[in-house]
This record gives C-alpha cells, structure tokens and sequence, in this order.
C-alpha cells in the first residue's frame, strides 16, 4: 500500500467529465510496486490492481487502458489529465484529499515493516532508516527521531541498506515480505506499524461521476465477495473485508 504524500500546491485547471458507458478510461499506475502493481514479462501492467482494475472498469462499463507514470509526479499528472483514475497502491489520507478525489477504500489499512540485513540491530529511533521519497513511510520516518534517507523507487531502498546507507528501510509489509523470504541477506525486524486509511481510487476532484461508478463498483465486489478473493491471492495475509 504505497503512501503517496501531496507536496505543495497544484494549481490546474480542469473540466468536469461525463462518462458514460462504453467511454475509454485511462488508468495510471506505477507498475513497479509488487504485488499491487509491476510489468510482466511482457511489458503490461500486472498484479493486484491490474486484475482489480479491469473488473471495476468491467462493473462500471467503461472502457479502461492503462498508463505507467513514476511516483514522485502521479498526481500532478492525474490532475493535468494525464490519465483519469490513480490505481497505484496509494492510501486515502486528509492531505492528499486536498488535491484530489478518492473512490471508496478497496483494501483494509496494511502494516508497514522494517527490513534490514539479517541478524543486524537496528535503532528504530536513531539509526538510519531509508524509504520512498513522497510517501508517508518517510513522513513517519521524518517524524522521529531517526534520520531519514529517501530514494525515487522502492528497490533503491532496499539497496540502500544492502549496501550500508540505510540501517533499515520502512515500507508495505505486502512488498518487503517477498524480499525476506526470497534473500538470505535481508530479513523483517522490529514491530510492524500501521499507517494509512486504506487504498483507493485518486480522481480529480471535478470527476465525480466517476468517482461514483467505481465506488459502486467496488461496493459490489465486496458485496459478492470477489475483492476478498483477490486480496487472499495477491495480498496474502492482508485484512479482508
């Protein structure tokens, strides 16, 4: 559950859209963040949001493709229509709602974790701890009394304390867990923490029809039990609805 922060103002200006059945919606996703979004073998967007997207696209009858955009400048491209929709991990917080627009939560707050190198001691309130610039793992970082090192991609964090920059990194659990398992090298330490509201849809503030149909669409996958069955299968562990 990526934790984008809204840094500063945007200003645009931005025209209420109708969509109706049928229309073409572009969907703006990171692809670099697994399980909930990355590209395939193939180059597409895959993961969690992939499949999520095209069946709320599907529910809402609306025609979806999909765009890639680096993090750092995912809103400001939502807002200057770049794209319609943000489906890229990115939690519902009071900032970012200044900016933008969010559908209903379509999962449960996730914790984030601490990955280290295996068997390392890590001072969680004074050491160095490494996360995504722009997210609210640095925010809680930089709130602390650690010092705070940030890196455009969430694999340069990991590398960060590979290579000894960084004592620690705080990210997703859902992403950081699939590391520890998979290297010898790395493994989770210290408590979980549990941030955000839960992810959902960003959508410029003027959208609100669409807004509307995902939320709908949303609500009825949890209704019929499909967004559980897609969070068991890529979000293994994860709260359910």
């Amino acid at each position: 559950m990526k934790k984008l922060l809204a840094t500063g103002a945007i200003l645009a200006m931005t025209a209420t859209a109708a969509f109706a059945a049928g229309d073409v919606v572009r969907l703006g996703t990171e692809g670099a963040y697994p399980p909930y979004n990355f590209l395939n073998d193939k180059g597409e967007v895959d993961g969690f949001e992939r499949e999520l997207g095209d069946e709320l696209c599907k529910r809402a009858e609306l025609t979806c493709t999909w765009v890639t955009n680096e993090w750092d400048s995912i809103i400001p491209n939502l807002v200057s229509g770049n794209y319609d929709a943000i489906i890229a991990g990115m939690s519902i917080t009071e900032e970012r709602d200044q900016v933008i627009d969010f559908s209903e939560n379509y999962t449960q707050p996730d914790p984030s974790a601490y990955l280290a190198l295996d068997g390392a001691e890590v001072d969680f309130a004074g050491g160095v701890i490494a996360a995504q610039a722009g997210t609210i793992q640095a925010a809680h970082v930089a709130a602390g009394g650690a010092t705070l090192v940030e890196f455009a991609t969430p694999d340069e964090t990991v590398a960060a304390v590979r290579n000894g920059e960084a004592d620690a990194v705080l990210a997703d659990k859902a992403y950081l867990e699939p590391i520890a398992e998979e290297n010898a090298d790395v493994s989770l330490v210290g408590e979980d923490v549990l941030l955000g509201g839960g992810i959902g849809l960003g959508i410029r503030e003027s959208d609100t029809e669409l807004k509307d149909k995902f939320t709908a669409a949303i609500q009825s996958m949890k209704a019929d039990g499909s967004l559980n069955a897609l969070i068991t299968k890529w979000l293994p562990g994860s709260a359910t609805f």
